[in-house]
């Protein structure tokens, strides 16, 4: 009887935590996402990061320090990563269609930061709309956006 109570308010915490970490694994994938674009010239400029800051920033309604703390949690699970499809798939399980399509426009944001679009940033993107289960509609209304958003 006892094991039974523990093990129903046990699930009730386990679902507020659950859903705290669902949170949170989102944010991390996004900012994987974002590191990804960032970095899919080889090189992350100051532009770039703060690109990157701001959109977390009006995603997330986060402080700095915050953004900075995420910003490494996602560096580090980056560099242990083989792949991204683990970051697409917490992103599809956990996201609505128009929630990805924000993403996918805050990927083009950050690679279109410095107003060039190189061929390797563009089949990430392409990868990453592809692994996101968007269609080549969506992927490239998403970065007819972000061009105007960024002016580039």
């Amino acid at each position: 009887m006892i094991d039974l109570m523990k093990s129903l308010f046990g699930t009730a915490a386990d679902e507020t935590t659950s859903t705290e970490s669902s949170s949170h694994d989102v944010a991390v994938a996004l900012c994987v996402l974002l590191l990804e674009a960032a970095y899919a010239d080889g090189d992350c400029s100051a532009d770039e990061r703060q690109q990157m800051e701001k959109i977390l920033a009006e995603t997330y309604q986060i402080d700095h320090a915050r953004i900075k703390t995420l910003m490494a949690e996602a560096a580090a699970q980056r560099r242990e990563s083989i792949d991204l499809f683990s970051f697409t798939r917490a992103l599809n399980q956990q996201l609505a269609k128009e929630e990805k399509l924000t993403i996918m426009q805050a990927v083009w944001r950050v690679i279109l930061t410095d107003g060039r679009l190189e061929a390797h940033e563009d089949q990430l993107a392409h990868k990453l709309g592809n692994l996101l289960r968007l269609t080549h509609k969506e992927l490239i209304d998403t970065k007819i956006k972000a061009r105007q958003d960024t002016g580039a």
